[in-house]
């Protein structure tokens, strides 16, 4: 046996066993055509942790996370958990995750297959050739920022507090992630920001741009969040790499993921200083057909591939497993959230099946 990797599996909630058992399937596959071994250690993690310990992060499950080489998240979140406290929901769980692991840096790519054009909700000439790099900072700004909570003012009426913060070092940290994805990409970097009323966004501005020195090569320009929300709409094409906060990135990495056609085709990446990073698909644990053999299992292998180029120094695995991911969309094959006019309708099971017959043909 070539390399051996440990890989801790969050299946988490709702669709997440059963796109996560894809992934796996396909992990195994690739591992033995390439001689790469895979030893892998199931973790409770969201809403399923919350039913069998009372905790969206089990303690456990971090340190398990810490002793692996890469972490791979399927999906957390439902109605079930959504009206307890927010110390204790699922997505509570997925902010200690990324604190846990100094997981500072998201990279989310939305890149329009041309299989899937026609399922953008976009004209096919604004969307066609569409690829972009949405780097978020995940570790600072609002959600973590201090003071926050909802407190009793001297008149008795709450009041609702959250603190945008940003440090000189927490944003140089970010760019220069962002820097160098732009470096391997199109060399063209956008920074959004809020700079024409938030200060803290006037700080991340200067520092960006004080950054961009070190970097020649990349041309470096600057959006407000508004416009660049309004851009990716009516002109996506323009931008190559974006880079942004915690905020402004959660809202407009998802907002790119839709010119696709379908956020259940797209993968992401949050990456440490380590090289520890965990990967997991962009969209959500869609409770209401859990179990169902509906899912689109795509997305995870997709982040199991990000998984192998981005952590685990696999480029060739990667490749295989993309490669693949395009045969079964050549052929024809889709689930119903893609489904288009003479295609085959595919559930998650008979998708995985798909897969695994492409992968003998890379």
């Amino acid at each position: 046996m070539g390399q051996s990797y440990r890989i801790t599996l969050l299946p988490g909630d709702g669709i997440g066993p059963e796109i996560m058992a894809v992934a796996v399937d396909v992990l195994n596959a690739i591992g033995k055509q390439l001689d790469i071994g895979f030893e892998f250690t199931e973790a409770l993690m969201g809403g399923a942790a919350i039913d069998a310990t009372g905790e969206p992060l089990p303690a456990q499950t971090l340190e398990i996370c810490r002793k692996s080489d890469a972490v791979l998240l399927a999906a957390i979140g439902g109605y079930k958990w959504a009206n307890l406290h927010r110390h204790l929901r699922p997505e509570t769980g997925l902010l200690g995750l990324r604190a846990g692991l100094g997981l500072f840096a998201n990279l989310r790519p939305a890149a329009i297959l041309p299989q899937l054009i026609d399922a953008s909700s976009l004209k096919r000439e604004v969307v066609e050739g569409v690829d972009i790099m949405v780097v978020r900072e995940l570790t600072g700004g609002i959600y973590f920022g201090q003071p926050k909570g909802v407190f009793t003012t001297e008149t008795g009426e709450k009041r609702g507090v959250n603190t945008m913060a940003y440090t000189e070092s927490e944003i140089d940290r970010i760019g220069r992630v962002a820097f160098e994805t732009a470096q391997k990409r199109g060399k063209r970097l956008c920074s959004v920001d809020k700079a024409n009323v938030l200060e803290v966004s006037q700080l991340w501005r200067d520092r960006i741009t004080a950054l961009s020195s070190e970097y020649p090569d990349v041309e470096l320009s600057h959006m407000y969040v508004d416009a660049a929300a309004m851009q990716l709409v009516r002109a996506p094409k323009q931008f190559d790499t974006i880079v942004t906060g915690n905020l402004f990135g959660d809202i407009l990495s998802d907002a790119a993921a839709m010119l696709t056609g379908s956020i259940g085709m797209l993968p992401s990446a949050s990456l440490g200083a380590t090289g520890l990073g965990v990967f997991e698909p962009v969209h959500g644990s869609a409770p209401d057909i859990a179990g169902l053999d509906k899912a689109n299992p795509l997305a995870q292998v997709l982040s199991a591939a990000m998984m192998l180029r981005y952590g685990l120094n696999q480029p060739t695995a990667a490749d295989r497993i993309e490669k693949a991911v395009r045969r079964v969309l050549d052929q024809g094959d889709r689930t119903g959230d893609i489904m288009s006019e003479g295609m085959n309708r595919l559930g998650c099971r008979a998708m995985g099946d798909a897969l695994m017959k492409a992968l003998t043909l890379s």
